[in-house]
């Protein structure tokens, strides 16, 4: 089987729904799941393959400039976002040894991760999205080597993006999502920046290297999905990879932060229940 280090950077207090990224990572033993943070905290449940990274931010800062040879800018933990496709470059130290490094966000409830990531895709493809139409900023894969590590560098806009304080999505589509949700090339677009969906989709189409697009999460305000016990599933018929929150964490705010988390739960459009 081949390895997994999946990598997330959070800076300050973990958000309410922290204990159900923890809970679905402990149905994915055989991954290994990075969060590197200046939180302290202790981590209820914490599973031993989530792996917590102390680094403060200004230590990131330091190391990415000297790396990269110029002075990166991030003011904003939320920069970071920016960087995903830099992770293996910056962080070799924690990569070392896996087949495959990932990015993913901290608004993921994820299912079986290995029923959708399979070693024969491993084995053809070089980088994987878990969208059909772009390269996916909350979760994305890529073969650990030289080339891969240091993809990001073939955008002629990379050290603008890192030097600037300013979000660009660069990790994704430089905020082109509807047009390429709606079919759009993303060679027919005017975008501010060269992003990796443009550096991905240009070295697929060059054969370059093979990349996997398919939509295989779940997310939006969709309501019925149901998490049991390290899947989820859509309708209780369509199983996703994952379900990402970042819609449905703008409309619910739970009056606590759960601590303990079922084996079973539904999310509707507006709410968590937790099965008894």
């Amino acid at each position: 089987m081949k390895s997994l280090a999946i990598l997330t950077c959070w800076y300050g207090k973990y958000p309410w729904y922290f204990p159900y990224f923890i809970h679905s990572c402990t149905f994915n033993p055989s991954v290994d799941f990075y969060i590197i943070t200046d939180n302290t905290d202790f981590i209820p449940g914490k599973p031993e393959n989530v792996i917590i990274i102390y680094k403060t931010k200004e230590e990131i800062i330091a190391s990415a400039s000297a790396k990269l040879g110029f002075t990166v800018n991030i003011d904003d933990p939320y920069k970071l976002c920016d960087f995903k496709p830099a992770y293996g470059f910056l962080f070799p130290e924690i990569i070392k040894g896996y087949d495959f490094w990932g990015q993913s966000d901290l608004d993921i409830i994820y299912g079986n991760v290995r029923d959708f990531i399979t070693d024969e895709m491993l084995d053809k493809f070089d980088f994987i999205s878990v969208r059909h139409d772009y390269t996916t900023g909350c979760f994305a894969l890529y073969r650990n080597n030289e080339v891969m590590n240091t993809f990001f560098m073939r955008s002629k806009d990379y050290k603008k993006v890192f030097s600037d304080s300013k979000h660009y999505c660069f990790d994704e589509c430089s905020f082109a999502w509807d047009a390429l949700t709606a079919g759009i090339s993303i060679f027919d677009l005017e975008t501010e920046v060269e992003s990796f969906t443009h550096l991905i989709k240009k070295a697929e189409q060059e054969k370059e290297i093979e990349a996997h697009f398919d939509f295989i999460l779940l997310e939006g305000l969709t309501g019925r999905i149901t998490f049991d016990n390290g899947r989820i599933y859509y309708k209780n018929q369509f199983e996703g990879i994952m379900y990402h929150l970042f819609w449905f964490k703008k409309d619910y705010i739970p009056e606590k932060t759960q601590r303990k988390i079922p084996g079973k739960y539904y999310l509707s459009k507006t709410k968590i229940y937790h099965s008894r």
